[in-house]
Parts: structure tokens; sequence; C-alpha cells
């Protein structure tokens, strides 16, 4: 008994000499898990943002879509590439979209600019469309030698008015998806084909295909332009040799008459 009463003292006084180092080693990992934590999710908005922007460039097109749905999708030819880089480090690209047959006359052109969102909003990718001031010194940007094309202080300096934004965020687990978001309730103003105001979505896939619904509405909420069925699904580009030899395909052989006019109902022309 007297030994064992005696013997107590000892290991509690070494579990309190202990104590005191512990505690400065669980401080120690608390604050550095804290601080990876900040630098990871800083470094993450940009990744976020660059991940975004290889997604929507390349060439792509939607012709499996008018493939099976011939009646209200058509083979489009959507082609976009880095363009500039602003001071704070948000990319503008160059988008044109055009009839597969006739990707030299494009019917739309912008500008896009990716950046991370802004912290104070529960999203993680802005991606904002902007008109052209001079879109036709811009026609097959993507296609022509790097030392033909507009440089990057004249890209800057030519992004015209503000068209939409789009917030994107990440996909929930288990989806196809990688980023998915629209533009803000209410959309923005637009005047085409009698619209009031305009929608979009986007949506990133994980094999860089790309969905765009793009749509006009009228002060009493009808649609007045843009496809009705879903978004238009853009797809990489196939190799030149599959794309030559469907060069009669039926999606791909419209009379020119039919190409230069506006499509209603099933995609926008717009200016």
């Amino acid at each position: 008994m007297g030994t064992g009463s005696g013997s107590d003292p000892e290991p509690s006084s070494s579990g309190w000499s202990r104590a005191p180092g512990l505690v400065v080693k669980t401080l120690v990992l608390i604050g550095g898990a804290v601080l990876l934590k900040r630098l990871t999710k800083s470094t993450t908005r940009w990744e976020h943002s660059h991940v975004v922007s290889r997604s929507l460039s390349g060439e792509k097109f939607s012709k499996e879509q008018a493939s099976r749905d011939p009646d209200n999708y058509f083979n489009i030819r959507m082609m976009s590439c880095p363009a500039a880089e602003m001071v704070d480090g948000s990319q503008v690209l160059y988008l044109e979209q055009a009839f597969w047959r006739t990707p030299q006359k494009p019917f739309r052109q912008r500008l896009y600019m990716v950046k991370p969102c802004p912290k104070e909003l529960k999203c993680d990718v802005e991606v904002s469309s902007y008109a052209i001031r001079d879109a036709e010194e811009y026609k097959n940007f993507c296609d022509r030698p790097k030392d033909q094309r507009p440089l990057p202080e004249e890209v800057i300096g030519d992004i015209g008015e503000h068209l939409t934004t789009i917030q994107l965020s990440c996909c929930d687990r288990g989806k196809r998806c990688l980023y998915e978001g629209s533009a803000p309730p209410g959309g923005f103003p637009n005047s085409w084909n009698g619209a009031s105001y305009c929608t979009s979505d986007l949506t990133v896939l994980k094999n860089n295909e790309i969905h765009l619904w793009d749509r006009g509405f009228d002060d009493d909420g009808n649609q007045v332009w843009g496809p009705k069925e879903g978004p238009y699904e853009f797809k990489p580009a196939p190799s030149s040799s599959s794309i030559n030899n469907d060069v009669f395909s039926p999606l791909n052989i419209f009379p020119q008459s039919a190409l230069d006019k506006p499509i209603k109902g099933s995609f926008i022309l717009q200016e």
C-alpha cells in the first residue's frame, strides 16, 4: 500500500510536464491547417477560372445534337481562344459561332472575360460576355497566325458593351459537369427580335463539352428568340479527316439562302 501510494506522484508529474509540449504542437498543427486552407482557397479561386477558360477554348460543334433533333438544332461551329489578359489576371477569350459550312462568316462574335467570382458571392467563376467595337477585324481570329491577330492591348481596347454575366459554381459530386450556372434573376437588357431581356445558362462538362443556352423574352415573359427545347451542346471537334468525310451529310448541306437568314426559335443570330 505504502509503496503504491508513494509511486503515484511520479507519472502524474511526468504527465503535467508533457502537457505544455502537446499543447504547443497541437496549436502549431491547427494553425498550419488553417493557413494551408486559406492558401488553398486563395489558389483554387484562380485554378477554377483557368479550368473554365481552357474548357471554353478550342473548336466545338453541335453536330451530334443536330443529328438527334434536326428540327430544333443546327450544326453550329463554335471557336474560341485566348485573346488577352487583364491586369488583375482575368482571361479574355474571343468566341465566334458560325454554320459548319461557312466558318469564315460568323454570325456571332463576342469577347468573354473569365475570372473568379467576387468573394462576397456564392459562386466560383464569373463569365461575362461583351460586344466587340470593331467585330469585322476579328473574324476568324483563332484561325489566324498570332502575328495576324489584333494585339492583346488592342483586344482590351475593343471590349464593348457588356451583354451578360454568368455565375458558375462547381457541380455536385456524381454529376457529369464540372461547373454550371446562369445569369442572375431578371437577366440582362436585350432588344433583339422584340425582346426586353435575355437569360443565359452555361454548363462545363468533364470532356470539354460546353452547353450554352441563350434566350430572349418579351415584357410578358414570352420567349422570342433562342432554342426552346434546351441548350446547344457543343462537343470538341473530331479529327479533320472525319469532318471532311461528312461534307455531304444532310446536316451540313443547307441552301446558301437559308444560311443568310436569321433562325427563329432554333438559334439566335444577334448582332
